[in-house]
């Protein structure tokens, strides 16, 4: 596998992703830690509960679901969907906004029906995008972090061999540990502002979606639907390798302050 033996770790591929990792589990408990300690008379943490169960349910129950069979699996829906780039974006991007914003409608006018707060539609935000960190990108940070640290000592026999790669599995494990001799500081800064705008992105959405919920107006979730589309359409073009990881950033950083002036409106029209 001499594909492997031209892999060169970066110098500062090591620190940048231990830095991450622990940028990436302080970001979630810094969101929650200062709102808990803000509005604790106004909050219950059965919410923030409701925000880790309903993502972990309706995205990665409900939603990886329908993604085995339209992108995994082979069969005619997945040749179409991977052979097409219009047709990738816009099937990723209406599943996240409708699964994800359809499950915070679920939870929170059905089965949270206590302590309805406009505080504790933020804590659920919190709860929703933190179990997205630290479920779902953490996991990947550390792997890349093993990565970096194994090939990192210029035994690549050993390295290989300590992440179980073989001659079958070298084709799917090489762009990963491509991904992780290439992560510096600058990859660093790009994921942890990802997480921040994240972050804000579904507090945003849920204080939209609750509002809906509390003032019977049914536009709500079509818009968090379409505002979480708009959010996510860069990313999915990315992972098609037609736009640059900055234009993400940017994109991203614009519809998040698009989504928090609505949020905000919303929030301060809650508290009359």
């Amino acid at each position: 596998m001499t594909e492997f033996e031209k892999i060169v770790i970066g110098k500062s591929s090591v620190p940048s992703l231990i830095i991450t990792i622990i940028l990436m589990v302080a970001i979630p408990v810094a969101f929650f830690l200062y709102w808990r300690r803000k509005q604790k008379e106004q909050t219950n943490i059965s919410y923030l509960i409701a925000g880790i169960l309903g993502f972990i349910v309706s995205a990665r129950m409900l939603e990886l679901g329908v993604h085995y069979f339209c992108i995994l699996a082979d069969n005619p829906v997945s040749r179409f969907m991977k052979g097409s780039t219009p047709a990738y974006v816009l099937y990723g991007t209406i599943m996240a906004g409708v699964f994800e914003e359809c499950g915070r409608h679920i939870v929170l006018k059905y089965i949270m029906k206590k302590n309805r707060t406009r505080e504790n539609a933020v804590l659920y935000g919190i709860g929703h995008g933190g179990i997205e960190t630290l479920a779902v990108l953490l996991p990947s940070m550390i792997t890349y972090l093993v990565i970096a640290v194994l090939f990192s000592s210029g035994d690549v026999e050993h390295a290989l061999s300590s992440l179980k790669i073989t001659k079958e599995t070298a084709a799917a494990a090489l762009p990963s540990i491509q991904a992780a001799a290439a992560f510096d500081y600058a990859m660093m800064a790009m994921n942890v502002m990802e997480r921040l705008l994240a972050m804000l992105l579904h507090i945003g959405l849920t204080v939209i979606v609750y509002y809906g919920v509390i003032s019977a107006k049914k536009g709500c979730l079509p818009a968090a639907i379409l505002l979480h589309m708009l959010m996510d359409t860069f990313a999915a073009l990315y992972q098609r390798g037609a736009v640059p990881l900055w234009s993400v950033e940017i994109w991203a950083a614009l519809w998040t302050v698009v989504i928090g002036f609505i949020a905000v409106r919303l929030y301060r029209i809650m508290k009359k």
